[in-house]
């Protein structure tokens, strides 16, 4: 894969790496970011930190797209593979462990490289974030359970009842937000609205960070992402899929949902056939990268320099 960049915009200077408190590269699936991180970790003698969704869990290294153990072998790299797929891993968690990680590799006066595909996790990073409450899993899992069986009309009757307003403000189509607001009031008996003004803490000033978000050419983009999906089935997927479903997690887990889980657990139980499921997981992939470059477009303001692939 060719991770040549050619740069947009103007760079924040990084020399040795005493001009910059951080580096963040985000960019969507199949961009060549995990290369740039480590060829920028290399030269700065920085450490990686994962900030891709999937990537933390464990089980799925090869479908997820993790970093080859050659990789992680030159420099070191946090918050890879280390969540078992049955844990409901969330953003706040993400933060807490991106906070440990930023200010060890700092504490060993090396310069923290985070990147991924997860543009919460960066938001949640800079501070842009509202600081929201954890929630027990004993509150979470249930409701998640409830809405794959039941659908989400019973859930925002439940809302209505303990949070009136909050209820009102969203539709029923509005699945994730009304589960979000009912695990909220559940857990804190307070309205969700009472936390959205509260800003999380700022773990990366964005002022000093090099800010760095890929935006490749889309034909060259889907080509890889072609490519890389055969190899990951070459290199064993369908095994990785196969100890997935042995674990017996329930369908709303987060890594059950990771892109080719789907239709590999198709092709499993015979449904598919081996090509038909490297295709659909092919068109989830563009699909899922559409939406990746859509929304660091919209939200990643005119501080992250441009580099196209």
């Amino acid at each position: 894969m060719d991770h040549t960049l050619q740069r947009q915009g103007r760079a924040k200077p990084d020399g040795s790496g005493q001009d910059v408190s951080a580096v963040l590269i985000a960019g969507p699936t199949a961009s060549g970011k995990s290369a740039l991180a480590l060829e920028i970790a290399c030269q700065l003698g920085g450490e990686i930190v994962n900030a891709d969704s999937m990537q933390v869990y464990g089980v799925l290294d090869r479908l997820t797209a993790r970093p080859s153990p050659e990789d992680m072998e030159r420099v070191p790299h946090h918050l890879y593979g280390h969540v078992p797929p049955a844990t409901a891993y969330s953003t706040g968690l993400w933060l807490t462990e991106a906070a440990d990680a930023v200010a060890d590799i700092r504490a060993r006066g090396a310069i923290p490289v985070v990147v991924g595909g997860t543009g919460l996790y960066f938001r949640a990073l800079t501070g842009g974030l509202s600081d929201m409450p954890p929630i027990p899993a004993e509150i979470r899992d249930p409701l998640r359970t409830r809405l794959e069986q039941e659908g989400i009309e019973p859930l925002h009757r439940d809302l209505a009842r303990l949070d009136p307003a909050m209820s009102e403000r969203l539709r029923p189509a509005d699945r994730q937000r009304i589960v979000r607001a009912l695990e909220v009031v559940m857990a804190t008996g307070q309205s969700i609205a009472s936390f959205q003004g509260r800003r999380g803490p700022q773990i990366v000033d964005p002022e000093r960070a090099r800010c760095i978000v890929i935006d490749p050419d889309r034909a060259l983009l889907h080509a890889r992402i072609n490519a890389r999906f055969e190899r990951m089935v070459e290199q064993g997927a369908v095994a990785e899929v196969e100890e997935l479903l042995a674990l017996n997690i329930p369908a709303q887990h987060p890594a059950m949902k990771a892109i080719g889980v789907g239709p590999i657990s198709d092709y499993i139980r015979g449904d598919l056939i081996l090509d038909e499921a490297i295709e659909r997981s092919r068109a989830a992939t563009r699909q899922y990268a559409k939406r990746q470059m859509t929304w660091f477009r919209n939200q990643l303001g005119a501080g992250w320099q441009r580099l196209q692939s």
